[in-house]
């Protein structure tokens, strides 16, 4: 019997949840075959198959919490197909009698590997409750009776959890479900407005609990700016074409405010570093993380030594990370050990923001629209620039006021005079 373990993960990452199973018992798995896919706080993780056979258990359902090292599945030699089931009941049913199905039955599948059934499950007229194997396991185990057990899944489907929860009422609780009136009151058919419950990924959840816990541990403050975009514009016009055809993408915002980052952060050290104790851990690389929309929230994917790459390196890495995003395709490699973050909301149409700290970072800067607006060039003149408001928001427990406002007039210096970038080291 082969076990299969949760693997490693990531350093920082002891669980995940299992989303969803690729093989169920009886299928057939080539070795490197993906078994079953895994969601963790940051990404989604496929864990195959290290050897070829048939998947003979589930260990755990859909939706259950499991650990790094843990046992979550078991494979036994064989070809599987699915037509296990079948060819079992066939040998059983010449020496079953009326009364076998409350025996369990041991057979002999293969060699030296025994697997525990009830009739019951072969006799196809008869209907029971629906469970994951991890569930009726844990239900024999407990001498619980599944159809005892209530569940709460759209499907009506039961999970360990259902038959953990059901253990753990007392024994008057079944009896005193009856009157359900208080649970059907918020239904919509009491209140005549509709309601949706929708549960949320285990990677929604992780996001709110560090925005929580980021807004509770620094000491956050934003200060503003605003950015006379009309050079970067002319320049974009000016060199797009060329830039397309040396570098099969386009020059976009986001390589110029990537390069004015670094440089900014080069002269401000302390906005490129992050709180460990009672220590300030300045780095000296700069890893740029650029916030991305993704089908299940934000993530921050992480383009390396931004400071080594020119426009079209950062603008293909940018797009590369963004297209892995949004098809969910991102590793851990790719989330991790960013130094500072920026963050767009201008795509959405966002005017202005209060971008929230990327924890353990202690910096990050918000990019919003663009939009004309009238400003005045001197005492009597006034002309319509496209203009962008930028945000920095800032862990003010080892950065001052006065550091980031100038990293912040760093930024606006040198989107308004591009040519600046060039002499940047």
């Amino acid at each position: 019997m082969i076990e299969i373990k949760v693997p490693e993960l990531a350093e920082s990452i002891t669980e995940g949840t299992v989303a969803s199973w690729l093989k169920q018992p009886g299928d057939h798995v080539e070795k490197g075959e993906a078994i079953v896919e895994l969601e963790t706080d940051k990404v989604n993780i496929e864990v195959p198959a290290d050897e070829s056979g048939v998947l003979e258990e589930q260990l755990a359902g859909e939706g259950d919490t499991v650990q790094v090292g843990q046992v979550i599945a078991r494979l036994g030699s064989g070809s599987g197909g699915g037509t296990a089931v079948a060819t079992k009941t066939k040998t059983e049913a010449p020496a079953e009698t009326a009364p076998a199905p409350a025996e369990p039955k041991v057979e002999t599948i293969g060699e030296a590997k025994k697997v525990e059934r009830r009739e019951e499950h072969v006799a196809s007229p008869v209907k029971g409750p629906i469970a994951t194997p991890a569930a009726r396991k844990l239900a024999r185990e407990k001498g619980i009776d599944l159809t005892a057990i209530q569940t709460n899944d759209p499907m009506g489907r039961i999970n360990v959890h259902d038959v953990t929860s059901h253990e753990s009422k007392p024994a008057p609780a079944p009896k005193q479900e009856a009157p359900k009136a208080p649970a059907a009151a918020p239904q919509p058919a009491a209140s005549g407005k509709e309601e949706e419950r929708i549960k949320m990924t285990r990677r929604r959840q992780t996001i709110a609990n560090r925005l929580v816990e980021v807004q509770q541990t620094a000491a956050m403050l934003t200060t503003f700016n605003e950015i006379d975009m009309s050079a970067v514009m002319a320049l974009r016009k000016r060199r797009q074409e060329k830039f397309v055809k040396d570098n099969d993408v386009k020059l976009g915002f986001m390589s110029f405010f990537t390069k004015a980052a670094v440089a900014a952060l080069k002269r401000m050290p302390y906005l490129n570093a992050e709180i460990q104790g009672n220590e300030i851990v300045l780095k000296k690389y700069y890893d740029i993380g650029i916030a991305v929309s993704a089908p299940d929230g934000l993530v921050v994917p992480v383009v390396r030594e931004a400071d080594r790459k020119n426009f079209g390196e950062i603008e293909k890495d940018i797009l590369h990370l963004a297209d892995k995003a949004r098809n969910n395709k991102l590793g851990l490699s790719d989330l991790t050990g960013g130094t500072f973050t920026i963050t767009n909301g201008g795509v959405f149409g966002s005017l202005l923001s209060t971008p929230i700290l990327n924890g353990p970072q202690v910096a990050i800067l918000g990019m919003h629209s663009i939009q004309l607006r009238p400003i005045a060039i001197d005492a009597d003149t006034m002309e319509n620039r496209p203009m962008m408001y930028v945000a920095l928001s800032y862990d003010h427990r080892i950065v001052d006021g006065r550091e980031a406002v100038t990293f912040l007039k760093h930024i606006k210096d040198m989107i308004e005079d591009p040519e600046q970038l060039l002499f940047e080291a």
